[in-house]
């Protein structure tokens, strides 16, 4: 399945999501696979928000980070933005 492409006002930069991508290594390896799976999946049709999303998640420590992706715990406090949540939701994802 192709998604549509993303309007030219909300791509972001090619350079800001270069940086973006060296912005999310990680330490844990867990944190990782999930954030390449999700590059792999939408990395090409990231929007501005969701590049604003991933950031605010990449602020996490890697434990918290990778609470939230196993769903061990869900957004509070000022990871409740929809961008943020939305951004959650879609590394949560696991399709085959």
């Amino acid at each position: 399945m192709t998604q549509a492409p993303v309007p030219a006002d909300l791509t972001p930069d090619p350079d800001v999501l270069r940086r973006l991508r060296w912005r999310c290594r990680r330490g844990l390896l867990e944190n990782d696979l999930f954030i390449d799976k999700f590059f792999e999946r939408y990395g090409d049709n990231l929007t501005t928000p969701l590049v604003q999303g991933l950031l605010e998640l990449m602020d996490l420590s890697d434990n918290d980070l990778l609470d939230l992706l196993l769903a061990r715990k869900e957004p509070e406090g000022d990871l409740t933005k929809p961008e943020v949540v939305q951004v959650l939701s879609m590394m949560r994802v696991n399709k085959a």
